[in-house]
């Protein structure tokens, strides 16, 4: 059944081309800020196949991820491969070369929060525009990696992200499950509302393709393991693709985690974290607390729900509106999809 689906789903196979890997840009044109450009590396396989498009950077203080894509090329023998692989590694360069968190600095946009982008737009629009329709419109899966920023102490994790599209859907949880990580968040789109389709996930997602994200590593930091850990993952997707050939894994025991609540900061303040990323909560635990410049305690800062700490703020600075603690609830096994 499962193979099935995967004919269904992804019904047309590129021609083979002359395998071996490409380094090219994509360059984007000055328009009301300056230009730039996006590294991209494709590797051909031997064989006609699917295409998989490997998307990383899009914040570009993500390093483990960022690291995870570029040290997967080498990893992928191309004489071995069935259709073509995609890898951008770095999409937010200005953020990686100004260590700008979150957003990319040229014009205060996040690079994973405005697509599809517009050609006639800002940078951050013109370089999404550009990897809309020159990677994603090519792909048929399409991996968005990430991990813990800077500020953010994280827990690894995949999304599974559900249409109500039986086979989409189908598929997604294969891949979900083939990347290797074991706890997976569940959650409903609703592919036509624009609101949903604006990260690089959800707009795949709307051009019927199949899309995953998954995120390991936490506080920008460069651990071996987080990377393996994404490595590894990107080449077990080829291998439940049959891309690749691929020793078949154990069976993965999955933590399914649902909805989550973010507690945000009200004011410019100091944050103390007092659990863990991955701590067991209850509704009204304290998790943290705050403090003014001087040192002196604001008050405690409880957790919104019952659930799991995906990730929790890992530095003091905290500024009216960002992000202090998200928790995720805790489920038996995923419910149904219901449009949201």
């Amino acid at each position: 059944m499962r193979a099935l689906l995967l004919a269904l789903l992804l019904a047309v196979a590129l021609p083979a081309q002359s395998p071996g890997v490409t380094y090219t840009r994509l360059e984007i044109a000055a328009g009301s800020d300056s230009a730039t450009w996006v590294p991209v590396a494709t590797i051909h396989g031997a064989k006609s196949g699917r295409t998989v498009a490997v998307l990383s950077g899009a914040h570009g203080t993500e390093y483990a991820s960022i690291l995870a894509a570029q040290a997967v090329i080498p990893r992928i023998d191309a004489a071995k491969l069935s259709g073509t692989v995609i890898v951008v590694p770095l999409i937010n360069r200005a953020s990686f070369e100004r260590m700008r968190v979150h957003m990319n600095p040229v014009d205060e946009k996040s690079m994973n929060g405005n697509y599809p982008g517009k050609a006639t737009g800002t940078q951050t629009e013109r370089v999404l525009d550009v990897i809309a329709r020159d990677v994603i419109a090519k792909a048929d899966v399409v991996i968005d990696l990430h991990n813990g920023d800077i500020d953010e102490n994280l827990r690894p994790y995949s999304y599974w992200t559900r249409t109500g599209n039986a086979a989409q859907d189908s598929v997604a949880l294969e891949l979900c499950r083939a990347m290797g990580l074991d706890h997976i968040i569940v959650r409903n789109l609703d592919v036509k509302n624009p609101a949903s389709t604006r990260s690089a996930s959800g707009y795949a997602l709307s051009l019927g393709k199949v899309a995953i994200v998954a995120a390991a590593g936490r506080w920008a930091r460069t651990d071996v393991s987080d990377i393996r850990l994404l490595e590894d993952g990107i080449l077990g997707v080829l291998g439940q693709l049959g891309m690749l050939q691929r020793a078949k894994p154990a069976p993965l025991r999955v933590t399914w985690l649902g909805d989550d609540a973010r507690v945000r900061a009200d004011s410019n303040v100091f944050w103390s974290a007092v659990v863990d990323r991955g701590a067991r909560v209850k509704a009204g635990q304290a998790i943290g607390f705050t403090s003014d410049y001087w040192g002196r305690k604001i008050a405690d800062v409880r957790a919104p729900k019952d659930g799991m700490v995906t990730f929790i703020r890992s530095v003091p600075s905290a500024w009216a509106g960002a992000t202090l603690v998200t928790v995720a609830e805790l489920l038996v096994r995923p419910e149904p999809w219901k449009k949201p």
